[in-house]
């Protein structure tokens, strides 16, 4: 008779074959595919081809999505109707450019962007800020639009666009924009209550360092604020003030350790990965690997960051050795 298999590995394969599939809740939100095409006089449809009309568009097929079931339109848009929302990334002038480049390239322009109502009319779209840039380019007079009355969708920045990869430093000024939009439509809505749009708490933090210094080198902090940010539950308004002081004190810190890099640096260490290996030696929480199913962080973000500013200050640089800094940076690295 075969031995039986250990439970555990059992349990532990199931699982894992289950994160492969849909939930019954999620199979269940499916449409049909007979369900999923929608006349354009259907009242489903009927604002927004209302609204692309109005535009000076003209609305050319509709549907459901076949996920949620939701009404989508396809239109066609003029340029001037279509704008990026305010609180995206900025424009690159070179990816814009090589993007109109391939486009003329592959002669026609086949991927439509999402775009929804703007709240002083026309319409915004979360992911097409260096298509409409390449298509203005082009001298292109109209771009194709999926178009849903799900305004949401205008804070779903990071889920939704891959015409160009995000930096750190991209993820979180858009992070910071949306916040504060988020904070003027719903005053006394709480960080957790948007906790899929902003993605990650330390995104916040560092949108904020960020508006004030687009030079930052917030990889090197990241790891640290990945441990002790933690969104909050109360308004966006009142933590985005609280930020702002964590913020102003992560600028300091990085003031010490600028100076803790020179210091080295007219020790004879020439590593570009100094600032790496000076905040990770400083990082209170560098070493705290957090358990299975641990949520809270190992210690309150105000009181790290002070223990991070004293580490600074007082940080011995005749205490580096030569391969210290190699060694250390690649396990912050590996941590990030």
């Amino acid at each position: 008779m075969p031995t039986p298999r250990p439970r555990k590995k059992v349990a532990r394969r199931k699982a894992a074959a289950g994160k492969k599939s849909l939930s019954p809740r999620r199979r269940a939100a499916g449409v049909a595919p007979g369900e999923i095409p929608l006349a354009l006089d259907a009242a489903e449809v009927a604002a927004l081809a209302a609204g692309v009309r109005e535009a000076g568009g003209v609305p050319l097929a509709a549907y459901r999505e076949p996920l949620s079931g939701a009404p989508v339109l396809l239109g066609s848009l003029p340029l001037p109707a279509i704008e990026p929302t305010p609180f995206q990334r900025d424009l690159s002038p070179t990816h814009t450019k090589r993007l109109a480049e391939k486009i003329e390239e592959s002669g026609a322009f086949l991927d439509p962007v999402i775009a929804v109502p703007a709240p002083g009319g026309g319409f915004w779209t979360p992911n097409g800020r260096h298509r409409l840039a390449a298509a203005k380019h082009l001298g292109l007079a109209q771009v194709t639009a999926l178009v849903s009355a799900d305004e949401r969708l205008a804070f779903r920045i990071l889920a939704l666009n891959t015409e160009k990869a995000h930096n750190l430093r991209d993820r979180s000024l858009e992070v910071i924009r949306m916040a504060r939009e988020l904070a003027r439509r719903a005053p006394r809505a709480a960080e957790t209550d948007h906790a899929a749009e902003l993605e990650a708490p330390e995104l916040l933090t560092l949108g904020i360092v960020y508006e004030a210094d687009k030079r930052f080198a917030g990889g090197a902090y990241r790891p640290f604020l990945k441990k002790v940010d933690r969104f909050a539950a109360t308004a966006l308004g009142p933590s985005l003030k609280k930020r702002a002081d964590w913020a102003a004190r992560l600028v300091a810190i990085d003031a010490e350790v600028k100076r803790v890099i020179a210091a080295l640096q007219a020790r004879g260490f020439q590593s570009p990965y100094l600032r790496t290996y000076v905040v990770a030696r400083i990082n209170p929480v560098r070493w705290h690997r957090a358990k299975k199913g641990e949520t809270a962080p190992p210690m309150a973000i105000a009181a790290a960051l002070t223990r991070m500013a004293a580490g600074a200050k007082e940080f011995d640089c005749a205490s580096v050795k030569p391969g210290d800094v190699a060694l250390v940076a690649a396990v912050a690295g590996d941590e990030e």
